[in-house]
């Protein structure tokens, strides 16, 4: 299995700015095969939507570095190592701005981006934002719409409900050709059909310490996914999955040692990444988990 690691960009791992490029090229020689970013804006004190069901943001929250800085950070630093996001809220962005960033960290890295969107959770990110968040699913499409069209026309345009782009020279375009692969996240209907219809790969999550490892909960929503890939047109042996390992603060590396083991196993994963903001509280402390994870679990 592939294994990959979150860059320090939230919790603890945060207030460590300085030493993001150390990590990241030091765990490249370890063995790490990814990393990623997620992408959280707010911290509300009264929030009106909690996180992951409850009525609170986790304190790891509190202290978050911005997503794009970070991937390039990361990609000038390493050789080999996919710059993945899992995941940016494509929502919240102009697509012109968002595929000006994404084009520069793809060109940065050599063409190792890996574009990870979705829709979040958060009313209060999408006010501070001033997105209305009912139109969150409409705004990714129209979004990925017109990436389509700046990462692989030139002149590239875009004519939709929510933006407007004129016809533009596009001279820099992504390394990867014909465009960076897109993986969407979610686990709602519309999210999963959005992913059968035009994603790349599929973005699930598993929490070693609060839930028992269940092959089905990964593959059953995947099998779903390619039946509706199928469905359009696709052929779905053409989706990728790369699974999240989301340990909280009770989860121990020997819990992310057998979850990585039983998902390889049981579950047929072939790259997974593991978030460490819940799991490290100093770099160095992060770079032993790096060590320890891929020895035991990684190979490239």
């Amino acid at each position: 299995m592939r294994v990959g690691f979150t860059l320090p960009q939230m919790g603890r791992l945060a207030h460590q700015p300085q030493e993001i490029a150390r990590f990241a090229s030091e765990a490249e020689r370890l063995g790490a095969a990814s990393f990623w970013v997620g992408d959280r804006l707010l911290a509300p004190v009264k929030p009106t939507v909690g996180y992951g069901g409850t009525d609170e943001i986790p304190e790891a929250f509190h202290s978050v570095l911005d997503p794009f800085a970070l991937m390039a950070a990361a990609a000038a630093v390493t050789r080999t190592a996919v710059i993945g996001s899992n995941v940016l809220i494509a929502p919240w962005y102009p697509p012109a701005l968002l595929a000006r960033s994404l084009t520069t960290i793809d060109l940065v890295s050599g063409g190792r981006l890996m574009a990870g969107f979705g829709t979040g959770w958060s009313p209060d990110e999408y006010q501070a934002v001033g997105i209305p968040m009912n139109e969150r699913g409409a705004r990714l499409d129209e979004c990925l719409d017109a990436l389509e069209s700046l990462w692989t026309l030139n002149p590239a345009s875009h004519e939709g409900k929510y933006w407007s782009i004129p016809a533009t020279h596009v001279e820099l375009r992504p390394v990867q050709v014909p465009r960076p692969p897109v993986y969407l996240g979610g686990y709602s209907e519309a999210a999963m059909r959005r992913t059968a219809r035009r994603a790349d790969g599929w973005l699930p999550v598993v929490v070693p310490g609060l839930m028992e490892f269940d092959a089905d909960a990964i593959t059953a929503p995947m099998n779903q996914i390619g039946k509706l890939a199928a469905e359009h047109g696709r052929d779905p042996g053409n989706l990728d999955m790369i699974l999240r390992v989301y340990p909280q603060g009770n989860g121990t590396a020997d819990d992310v040692v057998e979850f990585l083991t039983r998902a390889a196993r049981e579950a047929g994963i072939t790259h997974a990444f593991v978030d460490m903001m819940n799991i490290a509280t100093e770099v160095d402390q992060a770079l032993d988990i790096v060590d320890r994870l891929v020895r035991k679990c990684g190979t490239n």
